[in-house]
């Protein structure tokens, strides 16, 4: 007897979903069979703080160790002195913004990036209301305090730009981020750009007395996976083995949020509860994309143009970029234009 089309369709549509699951299923046990070839050791240099929350969670859940990698932790104050740690060869890996990738392939640095740890949407511009400033053009011929030469005072000129002022219609006050809330407090500067968790301590500061704006307008800054060109030349594998461990946490803070926040605020001596309020400033995703090509010119000109580089011309970034590793773990996750095949 001819079955009838609507149950055939039903019967397609069942034999569809059930190879869908058994694929789905072999990737994912792929993904968390243990490595059975030699362990090895590598060294990598962080910025403690919840920028590099991947690594945090693949080695809490001995993703590195699943994908046969001894990791050992080196904290350095910034993504851009881990950066100069990598350089050195204290450590092996490192992770730091786009910022220092596009500053350091100024200077035809050793250096290239493989995969992204987070996108961040995560500074932002606070003033002190009682000196006058309830609007953006409020700024003009006021104080800002900003780490120069950093990528936060490319945001914040880049913000000015914007919303039509000049940067020489305001003062910049060079404050690092640890002295910006005591120098707002004091009255040192008028305003600032700047993250957490320096946000809340000048909340706590000066209470009611601020007005904060999102600083990034919408561009997404990277924290980037980098090594040597030569390291990567030498151990393409374990970049590989150290890509299929961050997409493994991406994939677990996917599927138990709670416990990932958990995570990281333990390992960075965090609350949960402040963990959790700046989650949703990052993107926690492995992944190259051409916007981070794009943002990394628009910072090399604006080095060159603020003469903080010797470099007269924007390198091509493709130099800089280390694709194969992310090609064999998660294909899908390059959109780069001029890569080729």
């Amino acid at each position: 007897m001819t079955m009838p089309k609507k149950q055939r369709f039903i019967v397609i549509a069942v034999a569809v979903l059930i190879v869908a699951i058994v694929l789905s299923s072999f990737v994912y046990l792929s993904y968390q069979k243990p490595y059975s070839g030699s362990v090895e050791p590598i060294t990598i240099g962080v910025y403690p703080s919840e920028y590099s929350s991947l690594i945090y969670i693949a080695n809490d859940q001995q993703y590195f160790s699943i994908n046969g990698l001894k990791i050992t932790l080196k904290n350095y104050p910034s993504g851009s002195a881990a950066a100069k740690g990598m350089l050195n060869r204290e450590v092996d890996i490192a992770t730091a913004s786009e910022f220092v990738v596009a500053n350091n392939a100024l200077q035809n640095a050793n250096i290239c990036a493989f995969g992204s740890v987070s996108r961040y949407l995560n500074l932002y511009l606070i003033a002190r209301t009682d000196r006058g400033i309830n609007n953006i053009l409020d700024l003009v011929g006021k104080r800002i305090g900003v780490a120069t030469g950093t990528a936060n005072q490319f945001y914040l000129g880049r913000y000015l730009e914007l919303n039509g002022i000049n940067e020489n219609q305001v003062t910049l006050v060079n404050v690092n981020f640890v002295q910006t809330p005591s120098a707002l407090s004091n009255g040192t500067i008028d305003a600032a750009i700047i993250f957490q968790p320096y946000i809340n301590q000048i909340q706590s500061l000066l209470g009611s007395s601020i007005v904060t704006w999102p600083a990034q307008a919408e561009q997404f800054g990277y924290f980037e996976a980098i090594c040597s060109r030569d390291w990567v030349s030498a151990r393409p594998d374990l970049v590989v083995r150290f890509l299929k461990a961050l997409i493994q946490a991406e994939n677990f803070n996917n599927d138990h949020r709670d416990e990932a926040i958990a995570t990281v605020a333990k390992d960075l001596n965090y609350t949960n509860s402040y963990t959790a309020s700046v989650w949703s400033d990052y993107d926690y995703s492995v992944k190259l994309d051409q916007s981070f090509i794009l943002l990394m010119q628009d910072e090399a000109r604006w080095l060159m143009n603020n003469n903080l580089t010797t470099a007269t011309s924007v390198p091509n970034f493709l130099d800089y970029i280390y694709v194969n590793g992310l090609k064999s773990t998660s294909p899908e996750s390059i959109n780069i234009i001029g890569l080729g095949s």
